[in-house]
């Protein structure tokens, strides 16, 4: 393998590893850390619900979807930009 063709390689998987790190932190917050701040978040209300009972039944899964769709859709901006699209 030449070295352009590594160093292609790497810049690609170096940007691939940095959005999987980024969803995988956004996914954490959304399923570790709004979770444990219900209690705080009941203070306020939203919609006549409790914004903890909201977060958690509705708000994380909107979130949760959100982030599989900003997933898919950088990993096809990076996927052209480096050659690996489908439309080639």
């Amino acid at each position: 393998m030449s070295a352009e063709n590594t160093d292609v390689r790497d810049r690609y998987w170096h940007k691939t590893r940095n959005l999987t790190i980024l969803v995988l932190v956004l996914w954490a917050f959304f399923s570790l850390v709004i979770p444990a701040m219900v209690g705080t978040l009941d203070n306020v209300t939203f919609l006549g619900f409790p914004l903890g009972f909201y977060m958690i039944a509705q708000g994380s899964l909107i979130a949760f979807v959100l982030i599989i769709w900003f997933q898919n859709w950088r990993q096809d901006v990076i996927d052209d930009e480096f050659g690996f699209g489908d439309e080639q």
